[in-house]
């Protein structure tokens, strides 16, 4: 939640700049928070981690908090969504262009899927959080089915759909779907293992990128298995 804008900053919300004895540096602040909540929420929990824990791992008054984010549980929410970086509307924008090519749709279904890797330690933590919300919900794991992997599931349904020319899925459609995604949630969830069995190949943004490219082959070709399982496309109902 982004303070309004006539809301003057309470005293020693922000750290002030130790060269210049400036004015409070507000955004870091708010972001320090969300990077010390990130943190802590994952490694410990939300109800074991106090406010005054988080304000004291960013160097902040404990009144920040609720000027930044409302309260702890906005702090949490925030620490939970906002560092995974484009939002779920951004992703289903990159997949489901009616005009795009199925190989088109699956390039930014993958390229999306794996943005957040390139965040590093920041996104190792967003997956401990999301662990550690399965263990112990608070309701935001559902709310992320709801308004992103459940759209983006029904998105790619819609291009398999119109690449084999059927009306709806069948179930074969969505085990498809859901072994494509699977390459992309691998890559997040197992990041430590495969940090471990082939070391570097998850090193730096271009590695991410050059995954993102073999995913999308590998996914075209788990699309080309499914079409040969089934005898054939129709003709004239293939992407070209």
């Amino acid at each position: 939640m982004e303070p309004p804008a006539h809301r003057a900053v309470p005293e020693h919300a922000g750290d002030r700049d130790a060269a210049t004895g400036g004015a409070p540096e507000t955004h870091d602040a708010r972001q320090r928070l969300l990077l010390a909540g990130l943190r802590l929420f994952a490694l410990r929990g939300y109800a074991q981690t106090s406010t005054r824990e988080l304000a004291e791992a960013a160097h902040v008054n404990v009144a920040a908090i609720s000027y930044y984010f409302g309260d702890k549980a906005g702090l949490y929410r925030a620490a939970f969504f906002e560092p995974l970086g484009c939002t779920p509307g951004e992703n289903l924008t990159r997949c489901s262009d009616p005009a795009a090519s199925l190989d088109d749709a699956i390039r930014g279904f993958y390229a999306g899927f794996l943005e957040p890797l390139k965040q590093g330690d920041v996104s190792r933590l967003c997956m401990k959080l999301r662990f550690r919300e399965l263990l112990e919900p608070t309701g935001l794991w559902d709310e992320e089915l709801a308004r992103g992997i459940q759209p983006m599931h029904d998105a790619l349904l819609v291009v398999l759909c119109r690449h084999f020319g059927l009306a709806a899925p069948d179930a074969d459609l969505q085990r498809l779907a859901v072994a494509l995604a699977g390459l992309g949630v691998h890559m997040h969830v197992g990041r430590d293992v495969t940090d471990r069995v082939a070391p570097g190949l998850m090193d730096g943004a271009a590695a991410v990128d050059i995954w993102a490219e073999r995913l999308a082959m590998f996914g075209h070709a788990m699309v080309q298995a499914e079409v040969r399982r089934r005898g054939g496309v129709p003709a004239g109902q293939a992407q070209p």
